[in-house]
């Protein structure tokens, strides 16, 4: 699978460089994705502006690693979905649950409101683990 990274202050952009996104591809991309969330920024924001078709195995993938970057603390959103990726996706259970925007700029702004709350919850946690 072609892909290419870059790297920002508090995630990191996965843009997917394929056209098609077929199940056969489940495994790469989930160790793609497992790898960026082992290191910093664990943040990830992927753009799939350039794929025109993906399978069902590749949305449930891609649900479950937003799972596990959200159990982790940590932020993965989708951006760039063609309204042919987006009907297919509105065909799934994944459509209400999954973390999406139409564009990178508004995924940077979610991964950046997303750090904010973490960081306020975390000052509030200590504020109260401090008053015990």
């Amino acid at each position: 699978m072609q892909y290419k990274t870059e790297l920002k202050e508090k995630f990191t952009v996965l843009t997917i460089l394929e056209n098609s996104l077929s199940s056969n591809l489940v495994p790469e991309l989930a160790q793609i994705i497992a790898k960026i969330g082992a290191k910093s920024p664990k943040n990830l924001v992927l753009n799939l502006g350039q794929v025109a078709r993906w399978e069902l195995p590749v949305i449930a993938q891609l649900a479950d690693g937003q799972a596990t970057f959200y159990e982790n603390n940590t932020s993965f959103v989708i951006c760039c979905l063609s309204d042919s990726l987006q009907d297919t996706l509105d065909l799934t259970e994944y459509a209400e649950i999954m973390n999406m925007t139409a564009t990178e700029s508004e995924a940077w702004d979610i991964v950046q409101m997303e750090e904010i709350e973490r960081e306020l919850l975390d000052s509030d946690d200590m504020e109260f683990s401090n008053q015990d």
